[in-house]
């Protein structure tokens, strides 16, 4: 057998240690299904779906996903943002808590799989390059704000609360007299636990002591508000009875969320692998991705995502291989026949443990320096808010509202810092363009260039040169054509010199 190969200190390559289960996968697998497990039914809430859906959304999708992961210690289940863009797409359909709303989140699912697993194919990774920073941290905070929102009521200790996330909170302002002390108790219990043991090391298993708190709290004590209930043991239920006559449906939103949904796992796995100075492949993850997607679809749980919590515990508590992800979902698995220990678990805990989750996403401070810096993506990020709050629940459109503002402001901003250097040698005009050439600036550069040519009636040469131009479009090198060929024919003698190696097919019809 040829020998393996090894690094320069004798030790196994960072490949093989990619691939190699190792018994810290095993633990860093089991710490991370002790956080997920409750996750998983808080997120599943947030998604407009049963408890049990989130327990179905925790394990399948995981183990499915690890055989084609790039990132060793990415996380993949369900997580507060791909349900919550699950809830904006599906309740426009149908009813939350309906066997319809169910059945088309999971074909959701199924979309967001293979809109995914497309998009890696064919190695469009860069795609997620066009939501800018500004408007995922706009969409991220609108985001956690209409999340917290939604936790309110439940944190209180309400019951049915209205399907609008914007209003639940208005709605529970209202109802104060039917406010629950205990629930209000235990959600601050729960968030201080959560919250604490994450301050002193993220390997505590505060989620895990928390729901043991709730359990026991609404085991042995009178505990009066909303309960989590009944939750179905057993296996995930395979299935490809889905609604596929309404695929047409959920094409636009499924696609869309395969793209704002996949931000979170690109930054995740990213940032780890630079922090370990490793390659990290965005095409090789949306296969991942996409897999663990068309796994939740059909057996029962909803869109899922990368964790950015998860993924560091996993990280922390050892994951050295990608399969760290599939040992969580196995002990989700292994745990599905008995989860009927959390029949007895106030929702007041769901609704801390998903506040706290979640508060990390709305970050004013990161605004307020936005806004110190840049006004023009400062307004990116602040249009992106409004849009995610006001378009709620298809708060995918809020994203897309980003993305087209964001466009627009850079398209002011580039066609605005063109310019144009003048020049006059030897009763030679030189024009010299610089900064960028494109549809959005060729306008202005035109109009610049002409008021050079006015202000120097006796020039009779001219030169364009482009060696200022860090980059030039059809649309810009088509007004400089124009432009030289107006001057010839005004009389003049013009050319064009110093063409950008880039754009020199585009000026090959240059007649000068």
């Amino acid at each position: 057998m040829a020998d393996q190969p090894q690094s320069r200190s004798g030790g196994p390559t960072r490949t093989q240690a990619k691939r190699r289960f190792t018994p810290t996968d095993l633990v860093a697998g089991l710490t991370v299904a002790f956080i997920v497990i409750p996750q998983g039914l808080a997120y599943a809430e947030i998604a407009g779906v049963p408890p049990v859906r989130g327990l179905y959304a925790a394990a399948l999708p995981a183990i499915a996903a690890a055989p084609f992961a790039s990132s060793r210690y990415l996380q993949t289940g369900p997580t507060a943002m791909t349900a919550l863009l699950s809830f904006g797409a599906v309740t426009a359909l149908a009813t939350p808590g309906t066997d319809e709303y169910i059945s088309l989140s999971l074909l959701l699912a199924v979309v967001v799989g293979l809109a995914r697993l497309g998009l890696g194919l064919i190695k469009g990774g860069t795609l997620t390059n066009f939501m800018s920073p500004p408007v995922i941290l706009g969409f991220t905070t609108g985001a956690g704000i209409l999340i917290v929102f939604s936790q309110i009521p439940t944190a209180l200790g309400l019951t049915k609360p209205p399907a609008g996330l914007a209003t639940r909170l208005p709605d529970a302002l209202s109802r104060i007299d039917e406010w629950s002390l205990p629930a209000i108790g235990l959600s601050v219990l729960v968030g201080s636990i959560v919250w604490g043991s994450r301050k002193l090391s993220p390997l505590i298993p505060g989620v895990l002591i928390a729901v043991a708190v709730g359990v026991a709290i609404g085991t042995s004590t009178s505990y009066s508000a909303p309960l989590v209930g009944a939750i179905p043991e057993g296996l995930p239920p395979i299935s490809l009875n889905l609604p596929w006559s309404r695929l047409i449906d959920l094409i636009i939103p499924g696609i869309v969320i395969a793209l704002v949904g996949f931000a979170e796992p690109t930054a995740i796995a990213r940032t780890m692998a630079t922090r370990d100075r490793e390659r990290w492949h965005a095409s090789q993850e949306l296969i991942s991705q996409g897999f663990a997607n068309l796994a939740s679809g059909l057996s029962g749980g909803f869109p899922v995502g990368g964790s950015f919590a998860r993924s560091a515990v996993s990280r922390l508590a050892g994951a050295r291989t990608r399969w760290a992800g599939a040992v969580t979902g196995l002990v989700v698995l292994a745990f599905m026949p008995v989860a009927g220990v959390l029949a007895n678990l106030p929702k007041s805990v769901l609704a801390g443990i998903v506040i706290v989750a979640v508060a990390s996403l709305i970050d004013l401070g990161e605004l307020l320096h936005l806004m110190r810096v840049s006004w023009g993506q400062s307004f990116v990020a602040w249009t992106t808010i409004i849009a995610t709050l006001a378009l709620a629940p298809r708060v995918d459109l809020g994203v897309i509202v980003g993305i087209l503002v964001a466009a627009g402001v850079h398209v002011y901003r580039e066609g605005n810092r063109a310019g144009v250097v003048a020049e006059i040698v030897d009763g030679t005009l030189n024009l010299r363009p610089n900064g960028v050439l494109f549809y959005g600036s060729a306008d202005a550069v035109g109009r610049t260039l002409s008021e050079e040519l006015v202000a120097n009636p006796d020039c009779e040469h001219l030169v364009i040169d482009l060696s200022g131009l860090g980059r030039i479009d059809y649309s810009g090198a088509t007004m400089i054509r124009q432009f030289v060929q107006d001057a010839i024919a005004a009389g003049m003698a013009a050319e064009i010199v110093n063409i950008p190696r880039h754009a020199e097919g585009l000026f090959a019809r240059t007649d000068t």
